[in-house]
């Protein structure tokens, strides 16, 4: 064995602990105040039949260690870097001691099983009905600063510190389609960009590929620009997924993060008809969302509480939507479908040479 040999090996072997010291760090933390909050509200009991069939805590902690495994060997593979940011930073308590201070407010709403008050408060004319929901129970729904702010640290606690994980894994088929293609020449769009987290991921690994971020809260969008402050080649704009301010066929890849199971029925496939509308011939669209119906038989008890422990009205519909079947009649092709833990992953095509709908 060379002497590069055996330095190559070491440092694999060195890169390789740290990936897991510091996700086992970061998974603690949001899993320890995952516990504290269970403490401190009245969660939701679960449905007659449903508790006695949920996924033990050893099969869970299994399959996100091996969702851990499998980014790893993305990074091996040059997929994607080694995120920066996977230990809880200096700011950590501060959203710490926000985000219980919610949970109060949060507690309440539950308890009561209002999904409402954003609704009631607001009843803004100018936004889709759907979207004046407190998703989550959270406070304000979606449009407040305050729960810009506080939204990425409370999905991250709700899932044990693994939804940045789940999120990255689809940059693994974005690398594959733009390999050996100028970043500089390509165009993405990211429906339902939320806060940025997304694209800030994107834009970490091809900093010269030109992003644009939809989505429908003002607030959200402005803690997106903070985010994405230091790239250039980023546009944000203020629309709904389901009439997007854009020409056909704008688009090299089309993302969206964790938004079709906030959509009721109709919306939803508007929303991917035009997904698949913006998308270039030869293009690329990447669907992240919660597993579906079928996808983890042994995680269906999970799927099954889940609505109403957090006021998701629409997701149990998304778990048995046929979203290939709305792509083929777009025009798109679905090609895989890859799980994440406790999300899947849709990867469709657009054919070369084809045009939307026809």
């Amino acid at each position: 064995m060379s002497a590069d040999t055996a330095q190559h090996i070491r440092e694999r072997r060195a890169q390789r602990l740290i990936h897991r010291a510091v996700h086992a760090t970061r998974m603690g933390w949001y899993a320890g105040l995952y516990r504290l909050s269970r403490r401190l509200t009245t969660p939701t009991p679960a449905a007659p039949g449903v508790a006695e069939r949920m996924p033990p805590p050893a099969q869970l902690r299994a399959d996100l260690l091996a969702l851990i495994e499998q980014d790893l060997t993305h990074i091996e593979a040059g997929l994607y870097r080694m995120p920066e940011e996977v230990v809880p930073g200096p700011t950590a308590l501060r959203q710490a001691a926000r985000y219980l201070a919610d949970l109060r407010a949060v507690d309440r709403r539950r308890r009561a099983g209002d999904g409402q008050e954003v609704f009631r408060a607001r009843g803004d004319r100018r936004l889709p009905r759907y979207y004046l929901q407190n998703f989550h129970y959270q406070t304000d729904g979606y449009l407040s600063r305050r729960s810009a702010e506080l939204y990425d640290f409370q999905v991250e606690v709700l899932f044990g510190g693994s939804a940045d994980l789940m999120r990255r894994q689809a940059l693994a088929p974005i690398a594959r389609h733009i390999a050996r293609r100028r970043q500089a020449a390509l165009r993405l769009i990211d429906i339902g960009c939320g806060t940025g987290r997304f694209l800030s991921q994107v834009k970490s690994n091809w900093p010269r590929l030109h992003v644009t971020g939809v989505d429908l809260s003002p607030y959200y969008l402005s803690e997106a620009r903070d985010r994405l402050s230091s790239w250039s080649r980023v546009s944000l704009v203020e629309g709904a997924a389901e009439k997007l301010p854009y020409a056909d066929c704008g688009f090299d890849i089309v993302t969206s993060v964790y938004l079709l199971h906030e959509l009721p029925r109709r919306v939803r496939h508007a929303a991917l008809s035009e997904m698949a509308r913006v998308l270039k011939p030869g293009g690329l669209l990447v669907l992240v969302d919660s597993l579906q119906r079928g996808d983890r038989p042994e995680y269906q008890a999970l799927m099954d509480h889940f609505p109403s422990a957090f006021h998701e009205p629409y997701y149990e519909d998304y778990t048995q939507d046929d979203l290939s079947a709305v792509l083929r009649a777009a025009g798109l092709v679905p090609a895989a479908v890859e799980l994440a833990y406790l999300s899947r992953i849709l990867i469709a095509t657009r054919p070369a040479g084809s045009t939307p709908f026809g």
